[in-house]
């Protein structure tokens, strides 16, 4: 079994429960992790034998580029993009980080982690 990760994907996007984030905005980080066998691809050195990072990274584009009122629903959406396109994904865990959220304080981020 293997763990494939993508770390640090950021975006700027419209994810919020409050109006003024689905007009301004925010940036966001994205973290996956994506357990899968890759036991083929050590062997053939072959694309095709393995899960497509870029095809990955791309789910994950698509995903934030869609507003929603929460992290939690950003992060399902990835989740069950990424096991309905990768068959052997066997586990994935998704992070998803608001930067300097709107909260009436200085918070420098609030992330969500959701498995499946």
């Amino acid at each position: 079994m293997a763990l494939i990760e993508i770390e640090g994907m950021e975006f700027y996007a419209f994810h919020g429960h409050f109006a003024v984030e689905k007009i301004a905005g925010n940036r966001f980080l994205v973290n996956l992790q994506i357990e899968a066998d890759c036991s083929k691809a050590g062997q053939s050195d072959r694309l095709e034998d393995t899960l497509d990072y870029q095809k990955a990274y791309l789910i994950v584009k698509g995903e934030m580029a869609i507003p929603s009122d929460l992290l939690e629903h950003v992060a399902q959406r990835i989740i069950n993009r990424i096991k309905a396109e990768f068959p052997e994904a066997q586990k994935v865990s998704v992070k998803v980080s608001k930067m300097n959220p709107p909260m009436g304080g200085q918070i420098r981020k609030v992330s969500v982690t959701l498995e499946g």
